[in-house]
């Protein structure tokens, strides 16, 4: 069954527990959001120029989610493990490399603080859980997927489908719904933003959203089941909508440029999930 009402607060100490660990992987978090995209784009670069030029060497170098060692991108300070504590190191560094003085994008601490804050609801609902826990990896899993996507738009399959399997193994034992309805809703999910796609492509001649999309709807469904889609498509569609017209009334977007539709997707659907029969029972 879906999580129809919020779940009673636990104990303070799951939600500190939460928020302390959710602080950490959202450091990881920010390693996630900046590398995958540029492993992707090696790989597909290695791939092309080995079609077109199978005598030139491709780049061997290591570059994954640990090595190489972060660094700054201005002058290649090296960062040690004292100046890469999530919040504190850069607060305690004023935001700013400490070799060379260029400011440190606050978007690295607003995400792990972000991270921290949603984890430690998490754990404040839902206690030292399996449920709570799967919820816990769902949302960091969401997060990444969110920044990757504006900042790329592009929502990669090493995340997209993990989150799908995952959901539809833990719902073998009905964690949130039945197994049924988990692969009814992953199904679902997938086919109706792909039929929206094909009807689109096919009136004006445009791709209107990525396969992406398609997937991690499908992965919402597989988290919480077939009442769950209705209400993503939904929110996220209106959000969107409502998005796009103030960026254009403010001259920041125009309607010709693509817009990632995969935030909307993840915030709403986090909140069908967690939220949703709360919400229909209010509807209805």
């Amino acid at each position: 069954m879906i999580l129809f009402e919020l779940f009673p607060a636990y104990t303070a100490s799951a939600a500190i527990v939460a928020f302390a660990l959710s602080l950490l992987v959202g450091s990881f978090l920010n390693v996630i959001i900046y590398r995958l995209p540029v492993m992707m784009e090696r790989e597909w670069q290695e791939a092309v120029q080995s079609a077109n030029q199978p005598d030139v060497t491709p780049d061997t170098s290591t570059f994954n989610l640990a090595h190489p060692r972060s660094r700054c991108q201005e002058c290649g300070h090296l960062i040690r493990w004292f100046e890469n504590i999530p919040v504190v190191s850069w607060l305690f560094l004023k935001g700013k490399c400490s070799q060379c003085g260029t400011s440190i994008s606050t978007r690295y601490p607003l995400i792990e603080f972000f991270s921290a804050c949603v984890g430690g609801f998490i754990g404040w609902q839902f206690g030292f859980t399996t449920l709570g826990l799967a919820l816990l990896v769902f949302t960091w899993a969401l997060i990444a997927l969110t920044f990757i996507d504006i900042d790329h738009q592009l929502l990669p399959d090493a995340i997209t489908l993990p989150l799908l399997w995952l959901g539809l193994l833990l719902n073998s034992f009905e964690l949130i719904t039945t197994l049924e309805d988990a692969v009814w809703g992953a199904m679902l999910g997938y086919l109706s933003l792909w039929s929206v796609y094909w009807l689109f492509k096919l009136a004006t001649g445009k791709e209107g959203m990525g396969f992406g999309d398609f997937k991690l709807l499908a992965a919402i469904g597989a988290w919480g089941g077939v009442l769950t889609l209705p209400m993503t498509i939904l929110f996220s569609s209106v959000a969107g909508v409502l998005f796009a017209m103030v960026m254009m009334a403010i001259g920041k977007q125009q309607a010709n440029n693509p817009m990632p539709f995969g935030p909307y997707l993840a915030i709403a659907g986090w909140c069908a999930i967690l939220w949703g029969g709360p919400i229909l029972s209010w509807y209805l």
